[in-house]
């Protein structure tokens, strides 16, 4: 039982290496633009603990450094994070039996990289949640402890050094890039940026962003539903 046990510890851990080398080269940097927003070491400490979410903990540094309000920030986290409803959903096949207790922990450690890693070996059969709840928590921790040590980094670094003020657009670039797959997610993008650009001459704040977001999206769902209605008709 304690070999059996042992095991599961060091194939759960090596699973979790890639997702730790890409947390702390994306964990770092993300310390660094926070404490340049003006948060502390603290702060960001207990933002990676509660929120543990990087697409959104950037949006929300970014917001901060604008100016944003509070209630922008929350709305547009909030639909960053909803993919993470799907993702707990195609995940919850595979963890029938867990009680709720440990069913709350998993939840909790579950990120795009650590989806990943963990459905692709329930797929395979190999997997349970033992494998993966070490895949959660320990990139948990490298997370949490990378974005403290770029906290720390930020004070030393000077504005502007090394183009840190670009970082978070960079960051944000390469993420989309990586997301532009077919014609309807470019229009959507395109339509978003264009939008946004309208609504930030129109509305106080951070809202040209939570809008504009809202708007393309529901626009590329309603064309994706009518091109699939068409290839379903066609198909008749």
């Amino acid at each position: 039982m304690q070999s059996s046990s042992r095991t599961s510890i060091l194939q759960g851990l090596a699973a979790a290496v890639p997702i730790w080398i890409g947390y702390i080269a994306v964990g770092i940097p993300f310390g660094v633009l926070a404490a340049k927003a003006g948060l502390s070491p603290l702060q960001i400490a207990l933002m990676s603990v509660i929120v543990f979410a990087g697409s959104s903990q950037f949006i929300a540094v970014s917001m901060m450094a604008s100016g944003a309000s509070i209630l922008p920030i929350i709305i547009t986290t909030l639909f960053v994070n909803l993919r993470h409803l799907l993702m707990s959903t195609t995940l919850a096949l595979h963890l029938r039996g867990a009680s709720r207790g440990v069913l709350s922990l998993f939840a909790y450690g579950v990120t795009d990289e650590s989806f990943a890693v963990n459905l692709t070996r329930f797929m395979n059969g190999d997997w349970d949640i033992k494998r993966s709840l070490v895949v959660n928590h320990t990139t948990n921790v490298v997370w949490i402890a990378s974005t403290i040590a770029g906290g720390y980094l930020g004070e030393i670094i000077p504005e502007g050094a090394f183009g840190i003020d670009y970082a978070l657009t960079a960051m944000f670039i390469s993420l989309l890039v990586l997301q532009l797959k077919n014609a309807l997610i470019l229009i959507t993008t395109i339509l978003s940026g264009f939008l946004s650009v309208i609504f930030s001459l129109l509305l106080p704040g951070a809202w040209n962003i939570v809008i504009s977001s809202m708007l393309a999206a529901s626009l590329g769902v309603a064309i994706l539903a009518v091109f699939q209605r068409k290839r379903t008709g066609a198909s008749l």
